[in-house]
């Protein structure tokens, strides 16, 4: 499969295409803030009218899963999600298709002046480039009080 991912303020997917608002950034914060990956899947002929399993980790620097506070305590910030595409009559055969995905994530706090990235799999394998990084800023300096 080829993937194709997007950093962005805010994406949709609606009828096949991707819209997206305030894409392609690489550095945020260091205050959390909303955003979202858009993806775009293309899925080969063959490996159509079938079952896949996607998931998104979201890892530090050191490849280690970032852990993010839940009712079960803290848990690796992951994404899991299931997706089956089927061949459109009269599409030629050996055509690959295209899967629109819009994931909008609500602000996580993370740590500032620091590197992370987004690590798709599909099926239990990734690729070198299934990975989108972004940097947070350093948190401004802290005012010092008067003499």
């Amino acid at each position: 499969m080829k993937v194709t991912m997007l950093l962005a303020d805010a994406a949709q997917a609606v009828g096949g295409k991707l819209y997206i608002l305030g894409g392609g950034w690489s550095v945020t914060g260091p205050a959390p803030s909303a955003y979202a990956i858009a993806l775009k899947i293309e899925v080969p002929w063959d490996e159509t009218n079938r079952r896949h399993k996607l998931l998104l980790r979201l890892l530090d620097a050191d490849g280690r899963p970032v852990l993010v506070p839940s009712s079960k305590g803290e848990v690796a910030l992951e994404i899991p999600a299931d997706f089956e595409v089927g061949r459109p009559a009269g599409q030629m055969p050996g055509t690959p298709i295209d899967i629109p995905a819009a994931i909008n994530i609500g602000p996580v706090q993370l740590a500032p002046g620091r590197r992370y990235v987004w690590r798709l799999s599909i099926d239990g394998q990734s690729e070198p480039d299934w990975e989108v990084a972004f940097s947070t800023r350093a948190a401004p300096p802290r005012p010092q009080p008067a003499p």
